[in-house]
């Protein structure tokens, strides 16, 4: 399997090193898929993005999960430690002993275990980091989905996020946060999903409600801070800006804040209203946008040729 690895690697000009922890995290989710945790756990995060449109826009190799069981780290662990026992030829091997698992401070409002597991291919070490949030609403439901595989092997099967359920949750923590968010990847997150998938209105609807009322979030009745000037052209803020960009090696000249932070508002904006006002007529958004009647967008659609 190493070898295989190395020969992706040359062959798309990636570092070993990442696409190995890629491929340590696809086969954790494997096994999660095979195990009897499956319905505790739902996978969330970035990762996402693989199964979406098959590539990840900015680089991660960590694993975000909403677990649905007890929130005890000993209870944690031990379920961590059964999925990572499931059988599988593919190489990896799990250091069962050496799991160890912590509180997230920065999530503790909501409530969230860090996982790390020490895992190895073939001597090559590719340790595992997992971050489990509980508790949050996930409506539209989890779909089971196949998640896509690096080499010829069986797919991991799971639970997911919908991506509204992501927007929703990231949205979430704009409005809370105010203008002391430094979560750059959210904008960058959902701005990315606006730009390359089409959604439905209603099902973001109900996943900005469920996501808000669950989170104990009034809806704003304006732009909320993040998404305003003081927010946006903020030196300190366009600064983080820069910073994501180059930690996560995107281009520097990709985007500036303040176009994300437009972009993101002419996206969610009408669906907060919405919300507010129970609107129930169907919109449907297309890739970049702008919302549109559900006739409308279908009639605007190019004809296949």
């Amino acid at each position: 399997m190493r070898a295989k690895l190395l020969d992706r690697a040359r062959d798309r000009k990636e570092d070993f090193q990442f696409m190995l922890g890629r491929w340590v995290a696809e086969r954790f989710l494997y096994r999660l898929g095979k195990s009897d945790q499956r319905e505790v756990f739902v996978l969330k995060g970035a990762t996402l993005f693989l199964i979406w449109q098959g590539k990840l826009p900015r680089p991660t190799r960590d694993i975000d999960l909403l677990g649905y069981g007890s929130t005890q780290i000993k209870s944690v662990t031990e379920s961590i430690r059964q999925i990572c026992s499931v059988a599988a030829d593919d190489g990896i091997v799990f250091d069962l002993a050496g799991i160890t698992a912590e509180e997230i401070r920065e999530e503790a409002e909501y409530g969230g275990i860090r996982v790390r597991i020490p895992a190895a291919l073939d001597g090559a070490k590719a340790p595992l980091q997992i971050d489990i949030g509980f508790g949050d609403a996930v409506d539209p439901a989890p779909e089971e989905t196949a998640f896509p595989v690096m080499l010829d092997m069986e797919s991991p099967r799971l639970k997911t996020y919908p991506p509204e359920v992501v927007i929703a949750e990231k949205l979430q923590a704009m409005v809370h946060l105010g203008i002391a968010n430094s979560r750059m990847k959210d904008f960058f997150d959902i701005w990315i999903l606006s730009r390359e998938q089409p959604f439905q209105m209603s099902r973001l609807q109900r996943a900005v409600e469920a996501t808000f009322a669950r989170r104990k979030t009034p809806l704003p009745t304006e732009r909320p801070t993040a998404l305003t000037d003081a927010f946006l052209k903020d030196k300190a803020k366009t600064d983080q800006w820069k910073a994501f960009l180059n930690r996560m090696e995107l281009p520097k000249d990709l985007a500036e804040l303040g176009e994300v932070g437009d972009a993101i508002a002419g996206f969610l904006m009408p669906v907060i209203e919405a919300v507010r006002v129970k609107r129930g007529d169907e919109l449907e958004w297309s890739a970049k946008g702008p919302w549109t009647k559900a006739e409308a967008a279908k009639s605007a659609k190019p004809e296949k040729k």
